[in-house]
């Protein structure tokens, strides 16, 4: 067990670890043996024991409220100061296992799947460098730092998703994530800087004390929690912003593995999870209603795509649809839950498709047929994994998709918004019918393209282990229990916000019509009129005793009687969705009872609809896309014809004024002056020639003058 001196240092060393990963790769990886892969493999695992020692420490804690930070001062221009530091809690623990065990397993799987590659050094280095991004988004104990690694996390998915860029489709796939990315991390920094004007501070835990003392409340809290919340809908592609992640597909497997399980699509769950007390009744009702749409409308999607790992990528937006509902239900556990679980069997179901890729060196499920027979370990690791996404009890998918359930008919129950739990519902009947439907098409029946079967193979050690150990998690990371129950209990929990409000010597300030939005960011689960519903706990049930429609009760009334009824009721359903799903595939694409093209005809506006992703691409292309070109062409003219025309139109003033101002000087001003050196200087001559200093010339002068005055005087 690790002091707290040892934790620190530990949640240090795997936060530099992959960073070190990534110099030591990048610049000097073409000169390694093997190119380098063992750096990041050996470093990525040193990052995973020292994972392993956080998370057995907190276990042994056993407390969901125990937490450390450490910080110093980054920044200081005297009226403001910014720290740099980390927060360890068992949120924390999790999450660090969570990203340090799929990036490890990738790690080791990159080394037989990229064998060859002629950039090989080089994305072994941007995998340390997404890593170390993630990471640090783990560990920042601040919106600031917390900002700063969300950005790196953009970069090095930019990176890796275009990596093999010299493909028109993957080097726009990784703009199109950058930019579709930098719309919701727009909404996010007006979020964190509408909280730090608002309160002063950016550090997490005195915000959750700001937000519950009602410094920040009302209308304006409701919109600072969206402005937070556009940030998870671009990182884990929410709908609208879901449009990057199928494109995302166009990176190496790995790397879609790395995206789908452990950093990128799982920052943007975590963030809200973590924030959960900055955001207010109305805010977690638009995070409801978003990811119960998304999880809905991309399982529909899934059923029509033929592309291995499109299908994936859509059964990804579909969990983390659930995710995001659990967190707009008030349950902020469960969601992490469902993401620890999801990270496995997810990543398990990438790397199986890579190792399906790498046999028959294509995507398309139209390509496969019968593989079971010539990849067994990948096949039956892939049927864990398919098992566990559809939610079959006993597996990690079932206990922690029920828990998302439970607290959204729980809250449907209590608050009247039955709309997401029914649109989770049918996203739970849909999801194993079309992962049966890629088992069927991809593992069973005879070859589709013969030449394809007969050079397929199992593919080797080091990416068949990683296989068989995520396998094996996806079947006991959920402890066979709800969130609530299992060991996951002992590390999360909802925040104990009045002890954190007291920690900094902050009181609640008295209840009035602004004051309870505040408050409904601690209890989470609220009702039509902003009054606290469900404060959820490790399993969404009540955590203040406030559970009841009308506030009362205590902590065993019919709150936690309502939640726990919910919880039946849901399990029951997604039991039944389940069988229906996988029988209904079974009966469709492995009996072949049913003739599909005659439905698709018969269906066919549907299936243009699923088949076009409801044709968001072509919409934002008519619209923001057409937009942003005309008025970069608008401004393009305006810049030409009005801008352009002012500076050279000057510029020409100016050429005008200058020529006269130079004639002027030249004929005027020089003209007089040379005038009158001129006349000057003839004066002068004239008179040298007369002030010769000879007494001759004077008497002749003298004469003269004489001569001329008597001539004057006597013509006059």
């Amino acid at each position: 067990m690790l002091s707290e001196t040892g934790i620190l240092y530990a949640a240090l060393a795997i936060l530099v670890l992959p960073l070190a990963s990534y110099v030591i790769t990048f610049f000097f990886g073409k000169m390694l043996p093997r190119k380098g892969d063992f750096v990041g493999v050996t470093f990525m695992g040193l990052a995973w024991y020292a994972a392993i020692r956080i998370f057995i420490t907190f276990w042994k804690i056993g407390d969901p409220s125990y937490r450390m930070e450490k910080a110093f001062t980054w920044l200081d221009l005297g009226g403001f100061s910014l720290d740099a530091g980390i927060l360890v809690d068992g949120m924390t623990s999790i999450m660090l296992m969570v990203v340090t065990t799929v990036s490890f397993l990738v790690h080791l799987y990159s080394t037989g799947y990229m064998k060859g590659d002629r950039r090989y050094e080089r994305f072994f280095a941007f995998l340390g460098f997404f890593t170390f991004s993630m990471i640090g988004i783990v560990l920042a104990n601040n919106l600031f730092f917390l900002y700063v690694f969300w950005e790196l996390v953009g970069l090095a998915s930019y990176l890796l998703i275009g990596f093999f860029f010299h493909k028109h489709s993957a080097a726009n796939a990784n703009k199109k994530a950058f930019l579709t990315n930098r719309v919701g991390d727009w909404g996010f920094w007006l979020g964190i800087l509408t909280f730090f004007t608002a309160t002063g501070t950016l550090n997490y835990f005195e915000l959750f004390a700001h937000a519950h003392v009602g410094t920040i409340q009302g209308t304006l809290m409701t919109w600072a929690g969206i402005g937070l919340f556009m940030g998870c809908v671009g990182k884990s592609a929410q709908m609208p912003l879901h449009i990057w992640l199928p494109d995302a597909m166009e990176g190496p497997t790995p790397v879609s593995a790395l995206i789908h399980a452990a950093t990128m699509v799982a920052a943007g769950v975590y963030m809200v999870a973590r924030l959960s007390p900055l955001f207010g009744a109305n805010a977690l009702l638009v995070v409801l209603y978003v990811g119960s749409i998304t999880a809905f409308l991309a399982a529909m999607i899934a059923l029509v795509k033929t592309d291995f790992k499109r299908v994936l990528a859509f059964s990804t937006l579909s969990q983390l649809g659930y995710m995001v509902m659990a967190l707009g239900a008030g349950d902020p556990v469960n969601a992490m839950f469902h993401l620890t679980t999801h990270a496995m069997f997810k990543g398990l179901l990438f790397l199986t498709a890579g190792s399906v890729i790498h046999a028959v060196h294509s995507q398309e499920i139209t390509d496969m047929g019968g593989l079971r027979k010539k990849m067994p370990i990948t096949f039956i690791t892939y049927m864990i994994g398919t098992l566990a996404l559809a939610g079959v009890p006993g597996l990690s998918g079932f206990y922690s998709k029920d828990g998302i359930l439970g607290s959204a008919l729980a809250f449907g129950m209590t608050d009247g918004h039955y709309l997401p739990f029914i649109l989770g519902i049918a996203a739970a009947l849909l999801t194993p019918f079309y992962m049966m439907r890629l088992t069927f098409k991809a593992f069973f029946g005879k070859p589709a393209d013969q030449e394809r079967y007969d050079h397929a193979h199992e593919s080797p050690w080091n990416m068949t282990m990683p296989l068989i150990i995520l396998a094996v998690l996806s079947i006991f990371v959920s402890g066979f229990n709800t969130a609530d129950k299992s060991w996951f209990s002992k590390f999360a929990a909802p925040y104990d916000v009045p002890a954190i409000a007291a920690e900094f010597h902050l009181e609640a300030a008295p209840a009035d019509a602004h004051a309870a939005d505040a408050h409904a960011a601690d209890s989470h689960a609220v009702d039509s009129h902003g009054e606290p519903v469900v404060a959820a706990d490790a399993h969404g049930a009540p955590a203040h005793g406030e559970a009841v429609a009308d506030g009362h009760g205590d902590g065993h009334g019919d709150g936690h009687d309502v939640h726990h009824t919910a919880h039946i009721r849901a399990m029951i359903m997604s039991i039944i969705m389940v069988i229906l799903g996988i029988t209904g595939a079974w009966w469709v694409y492995h009996q072949k009872r049913v003739d599909t093209s005659k439905i698709q005809k018969r269906m066919s506006g549907m299936h243009t609809a699923l088949e076009g992703q409801y044709f968001f691409d072509e919409f934002y292309a008519a619209t923001v896309y057409r937009f942003t070109l005309w008025f970069a062409w608008l401004m393009a003219a305006f810049d030409r014809v009005v801008i352009d025309g002012i500076v050279n139109g000057t510029g020409y003033l100016t050429r005008i004024i200058a020529q006269v101002s130079g004639a002027i000087d030249k004929y005027i001003v020089d003209g007089a002056v040379n005038g009158v050196a001129s006349v000057l200087q003839g004066a002068g001559e004239g008179f040298r020639r007369i002030q010769t200093g000879r007494v001759q010339t004077y008497l002749t002068y003298t004469a003269a003058s004489v001569l001329v005055l008597i001539l004057i005087y006597r013509v006059l």
